[in-house]
């Protein structure tokens, strides 16, 4: 199966092509561009490597959130035209759970993946990788951090990654002490949005493009101001 990774959740994107779970290109990139100026060429130098054609995809896998709401629109939008044009199914894929399942190896940790959503929130959740693959222990959604890190368990080691980890780092040292880890991980998604997607896709669950729906978590500021 093969099938193609987007996501434009943040500054930061990613696009990814994958043939059953071996990863035949990634391209990141952190650019001052829009993902409208860049997201386009980035899928046809992925696909014009290895002379693919859209129509030769199986299917998508797409972030759709949380994070940047613009960002997010313009993948759903692109990713949306391709399976409209080439009636293939999407896979939606959470980017807190994509960004978790980096850490996936070894088994039985706590993962605590964690965006920057600014207003002095963060967008996180906890996860751990099991038997069952990936489960959500704390439902992903915007937090401040101090409500997140009080519903995490304190007597765990817990590894946290992500752009919400920077400007929290005191806060989650003052809630873990020793517990508290680290890890040095890449945070561009695309495979890992690939991963999940092509696990979706196997089973029968992509969906049709017209039922896909963002991952917002939390009002747009035209919201708020209404």
């Amino acid at each position: 199966m093969r099938i193609l990774a987007v996501d434009t959740n943040s500054f930061a994107g990613s696009v990814a092509l994958l043939e059953n779970r071996r990863l035949l290109a990634e391209i990141n990139l952190d650019s001052p561009r829009t993902h409208s100026e860049r997201l386009l060429s980035a899928v046809d130098l992925a696909l014009s490597s290895h002379d693919i054609a859209l129509g030769d995809l199986d299917g998508f896998a797409l972030a759709v959130g949380p994070g940047s709401f613009t960002g997010i629109r313009i993948g759903m939008s692109t990713v949306k035209s391709f399976a409209m044009a080439t009636g293939r199914p999407i896979a939606p894929v959470s980017g807190l759970a994509a960004l978790a399942f980096k850490l996936r190896k070894p088994r039985g940790r706590l993962l605590c993946p964690l965006f920057d959503a600014r207003k002095q929130e963060v967008y996180g959740a906890l996860y751990e990788y099991g038997d069952r693959g990936l489960e959500e222990i704390v439902a992903q959604g915007v937090y401040s951090p101090d409500q997140l890190f009080s519903l995490l368990p304190p007597q765990r080691v817990i590894h946290f990654l992500g752009t919400g980890v920077t400007p929290y780092r005191e806060t989650i040292r003052a809630y873990f002490k020793d517990r508290a880890r680290f890890p040095q991980r890449s945070l561009y998604i695309g495979h890992e949005i690939g991963l999940l997607g092509l696990d979706r896709l196997s089973a029968g669950r992509g969906v049709d493009h017209r039922t896909v729906e963002p991952l917002y978590l939390r009002k747009s500021q035209a919201e708020e101001n209404r």
